[in-house]
Parts: structure tokens; sequence; C-alpha cells
């Protein structure tokens, strides 16, 4: 079966991109792999889900009828997780979101997207979401 990786986070970004993944997942009858990593302390990241966070994206997918995983890994970089999944699970489509930075922001702190476009040897959508009013 088809695989189809998403990068999540709880934000409207990763909630744009958990749409567009459904909305493929579906389109190419494949299956859904969600990624929700932590680099470092998973008990304090904000970004990590957990308790009833956690079980909402699952009911969510639950009722999307689209055949799904939830892959929390702890440790790593975010784009070496997400080229470790796309190369493990053979995915045909990455979907990630994106927000706007300024030039000296990517300076400064880099940016995730772009060394996820460098390494991983899939397709990727990138999802940007509208900016806030």
């Amino acid at each position: 079966m088809a695989t189809v990786v998403v990068g999540h986070v709880p934000s409207p970004r990763g909630a744009a991109a958990l749409e567009h993944g459904l909305q493929e997942a579906r389109r190419r009858g494949a299956r859904l792999v969600v990624v929700n990593s932590s680099r470092g302390d998973a008990l304090v990241d904000p970004e990590y889900l957990q308790g009833d966070a956690l079980r909402r994206l699952e009911d969510q997918l639950a009722t999307s009828g689209v055949p799904f995983e939830v892959r929390q890994p702890v440790g790593r970089d975010v784009a070496e997780e997400l080229s470790q999944v796309t190369a493990e699970t053979g995915a045909e489509l990455l979907v990630i979101g994106i927000r706007h930075r300024s030039a000296v922001g990517k300076l400064l702190m880099g940016s995730a997207a772009q060394r996820i476009l460098l390494d991983v040897d899939c397709p990727v959508l990138a999802v940007k979401t509208p900016p806030s009013s």
C-alpha cells in the first residue's frame, strides 16, 4: 500500500499539513503516517502531542477512514526524522506545513523546511497557512 507522511505540530500549519495529507492519502488510496517529534525533552516541548491532544488527533484520524499510524520519535532533528520515516516507509509524498519567516529569521534560526526539502528523497508538498490577521 502506498504511504503519505505528514510532519505534524499542534498549530495552524500542522492542521493544514494534516488536512492536505488526509486529502492526498484518500486520493492515492494510501495509508497516512503522521510524525510528531521532539528534539529534546518531550515532557516540556509544546509541539509534542500528549494526553488529550494526542487522543484528539487519533480520534480525528480514526474517523477519517484513512488507515493511519502516529509516530512520536524523540531526540533527533525533525528533518532527520522525516527523512528516515519517508525512506523506511517508501513514502510517495511528504506533507509539511510552513510559515513565513524573514530572511534574518532564517539566517539566525535556520529553516527546518529547507533542510527537509534538501534531505528527503520523495516529493514534498509544502502547505502555507494564510497570514494571521
